[in-house]
């Protein structure tokens, strides 16, 4: 049975000199992981070889007992050419990329998670600098943790539930307990990562990360990874790009 949806692709591969193995993020079926028969072939049903980040209308269908699902047709829509001219905002986007496909199930749909990526890499490709480019990834990440049911907490102490304070006289944040740690409990914690107040400031409320300053963009982002690998048990590839900073 052929089904049709909206999609863009997280990870590609080549199958053979022909063919490609692609993981696409559909907003109907959510993630799809299919084979593209004859797509690096000048001629074919997919505008060409499909890249990472490629975004259009699929056709694909699936079988009984089969890993891959088969996609038929992609038609590719030019949505974010302007992220080949944007490094800092390229890297962004292929590190929200990666995590989506690491945090994702294949056909479990999240239609609000898909609107998610799409407004982040419409935003992303157009970021004036480093800094703007940093927020909209941080603002994504803390996005898809919500909606695949890992929402960190930030308002509040995640072991103790004591409401977040500039007050506090440290703050750490702890993978094992998913948040924010005040400065009563941090002691119980040995995976704790010690935040400055301004960074814990701009986690406890999300609003005021557009404004703030790289530096502290640099070191929410740093803590983000270091969550990331203990979740995925593995730093993510493309994390390098902002761990250098």
């Amino acid at each position: 049975m052929l089904k049709k949806d909206k999609a863009v692709c997280l990870r590609a591969t080549d199958y053979s000199e022909t063919s490609q193995v692609v993981t696409l993020f559909a907003r109907g079926s959510g993630k799809i992981s299919a084979i593209a028969k004859g797509a690096k072939r000048p001629k074919s049903a997919f505008d060409g070889p499909i890249e990472i980040l490629s975004f259009g209308d699929i056709i694909y269908s699936t079988g009984r007992g089969e890993k891959l699902a088969i996609l038929t047709e992609f038609n590719q829509k030019p949505a974010f050419l302007k992220l080949r001219n944007n490094l800092a905002a390229l890297n962004s986007a292929y590190f929200a990329a990666e995590l989506l496909d690491a945090f994702t199930w294949d056909f479990d749909p999240h239609p609000a998670l898909f609107d998610a990526f799409l407004q982040f890499l419409n935003d992303v490709q157009l970021s004036e600098d480093n800094r703007n480019a940093l927020g909209l990834l941080i603002l994504f990440q803390l996005t898809l943790l919500a909606e695949v049911g890992t929402k960190p907490v930030l308002t509040e102490c995640a072991n103790c539930r004591s409401p977040f304070s500039r007050k506090w006289r440290e703050v750490h944040f702890a993978s094992s307990v998913n948040g924010l740690i005040c400065p009563d409990c941090d002691q119980a914690f040995t995976d704790k990562i010690r935040l400055t107040k301004k960074a814990a400031a701009c986690l406890a409320d999300i609003k005021i990360i557009a404004k703030e300053d790289e530096k502290t963009l640099n070191e929410i982002e740093k803590t983000l990874i270091g969550h990331f690998t203990e979740l995925m048990h593995r730093r993510p590839k493309t994390a390098k790009a902002f761990l250098k900073k």
